[in-house]
């Protein structure tokens, strides 16, 4: 591509990436246009910018992919480069495409290049044609449902279905045995061609218990080519990174020398310009194995900098303007360790389903690096990706990195949406984690282990206090001791899905006494705010940060968040199981992909009937009990919100 200095930026991306791509442009003398849905109307990014245009128009979930509307922006605001962050249109030939014949520049590579590496199939020919090593597999044009059953067949299960055009876990199915093969096949082009506009997909051999790996690499319109070493991205959930780290405990020098060769042979041979990652399957034997390559900036690209003390975007800005690479091959240096996780907002006890609404507290820790776009009060909508944080430590020595990053992620406080933070914390945790011992199988095989214990009865003694210190009818908490004579408070509540029944009673001394069953605690107040509260109990001064929202309490506590739901005064409520009663609910505000049975077909308990689309992840809903469908109350394209009646079915 022709290169030429450039004076302002758009960045065609939302949330905590547009504003850590604006912190490089504005250090390098650069203005920064920002562009948002209707959803995103107040974001922070919005409001941080120097300009910021309004694109697309209903659904949100597509006004960041309006390549028309992107460009119209960057036009009218003069802005002479676009940056596409990560997600779909940075590896967007099309996109690519369209800033050139606009005369604007691309952050990013080539439009030959994105088409060459951005489409699975044809990656994979590239680099076996080079000699680097690759997954077995199907890539073939035949997509017939018939002939992929007969190639995953001949390849032999377990077998990965994964889209050309995919990335991120969408479009991407495990498939144990051919009996499952049709229905997870269907599933995975729905979420593709949603996703990524393009339902076409390719076949891999599953090989047990790998290591994901990849090399961060680097190229310039000047011939030259450098990788900046690996990161190891093996804890996934539903085929998405949740905890990346560099170096990985399982890469030797020599390992790293090899594969870091590859890499940079792929660079070359592409003539590619900007950042990259080549990624890879490391099984038992160290033998390793070419999956992909992202032609763009990643989510983990911090682990990098930490180790390396390198801006990354500080590289592709120079790249895209036409310098060459800031540094050699041998003058790149990786030192001590690093380890990113990503907070999102999602439910781990409920298979990590997408979490939307008001974060009514937020507050992230100050001693390690922390990237995001949230504040208390801001909505947390349901059309986009759920990752809603990154938080990164670096260390001397991975242990060091691993203390810092869990007394962080303890002191991160994130209330009113359910988040992933105490299955993080776990993961952290884990003997096998802090071992190095972590494949992509960690979460599937340690998974009971890694979810948060429920809460004990010193835990819901705090609860039973906060209840009732925060209900707007509570007297002013007051040091101190009492005269008067106070009464017992029947308490009835809800916490991690189990109902405590308990009394909690103001002593005369100022402290407070909850008794449940035989347990009994005491606690006293030290000092009491509208969302802070320090306490005393078993000899011990603690702390905590609460928020109330109606009947519903939200407390952190030691890293943990506990969800209270207040039944005191609440009518009896029915015992039905979820769709028992013949109704089947959005469990998620989502979008209706698939409506996959009609009214008057029978239906087996746990058959799947509707499928919800949220936060860019297909969730597929099932049948409560057997019988006759009565009823589809919504259609494909429906939006909509948790609870409401999808389908209904008369029982047998």
């Amino acid at each position: 591509m022709s290169r030429k200095p450039f004076h302002k930026v758009l960045i065609a991306n939302r949330g905590e990436i547009a504003l850590r791509i604006m912190r490089t442009a504005r250090r390098l003398g650069h203005g920064v246009v920002a562009v948002h849905s209707d959803a995103d109307a107040d974001a922070p990014h919005v409001r941080l910018a120097d300009q910021a245009v309004r694109i697309g128009a209903p659904p949100p979930a597509q006004s960041y992919l309006n390549i028309p509307a992107i460009i119209a922006a960057a036009k009218a605001t003069g802005a002479d480069a676009v940056h596409p962050g990560y997600g779909f249109l940075a590896e967007n030939e099309d996109f690519a495409q369209a800033c050139r014949d606009a005369g604007v520049a691309f952050i990013g590579p080539s439009p030959e290049a994105i088409k060459a590496m951005g489409n699975k199939a044809g990656a994979k020919t590239i680099m076996q044609c080079a000699g680097v090593p690759c997954v077995p597999g199907y890539q073939g044009e035949d997509q017939g449902d018939d002939a992929m059953l007969r190639e995953a067949r001949r390849i032999g299960f377990p077998v990965m279905i994964k889209a050309v055009a995919g990335g991120g876990g969408r479009g991407m199915r495990l498939v144990s045995d051919a009996d499952a093969f049709p229905d997870m096949l269907r599933s995975a082009r729905s979420e593709a061609a949603a996703a990524f506009g393009d339902g076409t997909v390719i076949l891999e051999k599953a090989i047990p218990n790998p290591r994901h790996i990849e090399i961060q690499v680097f190229g310039d319109s000047h011939g030259n080519a450098v990788h900046l070493g690996e990161r190891d991205c093996s804890v996934q959930r539903r085929h998405q990174k949740l905890i990346e780290e560099a170096p990985s405990p399982a890469v030797s020098l020599e390992l790293r020398a090899r594969m870091g060769a590859v890499a940079v042979q792929a660079v070359k041979a592409l003539g590619y310009e900007g950042a990259g990652t080549l990624e890879f399957l490391l099984d038992g034997d160290g033998q390793f194995y070419f999956m992909e390559m992202n032609t763009r900036l990643q989510v983990e690209h911090p682990v990098t900098e930490a180790l390396t003390g390198l801006d990354l975007v500080d590289w592709q800005l120079r790249v895209a303007a036409g310098e060459p690479l800031p540094l050699r091959q041998e003058q790149i240096r990786l030192e001590g360790h690093a380890i990113e996780v990503r907070l999102c907002s999602e439910d781990a006890a409920q298979d990590f389903m997408p979490q939307s609404g008001r974060m009514a507290l937020w507050q992230m820790p100050d001693a390690i690096r922390v990237e995001h776009a949230l504040a208390s009060g801001a909505a947390i909508p349901p059309y986009y990706d759920s990752m809603i944080a990154k938080l990164i430590s670096h260390g001397a020595t991975r242990e060091e990195a691993r203390a810092r990053l869990i007394t962080g992620l303890e002191q991160a406080v994130a209330l009113g949406v359910t988040t992933n933070q105490s299955f993080l914390l776990s993961c952290l945790r884990h003997p096998a984690f802090a071992a190095g011992r972590a494949t992509t199988g960690f979460i599937p095989v340690h998974r009971d282990e890694l979810r948060a214990p429920i809460a004990g009865a010193a835990e819901a003694a705090l609860a039973a206090l906060l209840l009732s210190v925060s209900h707007p009818l509570a007297y002013p908490v007051r040091g101190g001791r009492s005269l008067g004579v106070s009464f017992a408070t029947p308490l009835r509540f809800e916490i991690d899905g189990e109902v405590v029944d308990c009394e909690l009673l103001r002593e005369r001394d100022g402290s407070y006494r909850m008794n449940a069953g035989d347990a009994e605690h005491r606690l006293e107040i030290d000092a009491l705010s509208d969302d802070a509260v320090r306490f005393r109990h078993a000899d011990i001064v603690d702390s905590a940060r609460f928020v109330r929202d109606g009947d519903r309490l939200f407390v952190h506590h030691r890293g943990r968040t506990l969800t209270l739901r207040d039944l005191t005064l609440a009518a009896p409520q029915s015992t039905a199981a979820a769709g028992g009663d013949g109704k089947v609910r959005a469990a998620l505000n989502g979008r209706v992909v698939a409506v996959l049975v009609k009214a008057g077909d029978r239906v087996t308990l746990g058959q799947p009937v509707v499928t919800l689309e949220a936060m860019k992840m297909e969730h597929v809903h099932t049948a409560g009990l057997a019988g006759m469908v009565s009823a589809i109350e919504v259609t494909e394209g429906d939006q909509v919100t948790t609870g409401r009646i999808v389908v209904e079915i008369a029982g047998d």
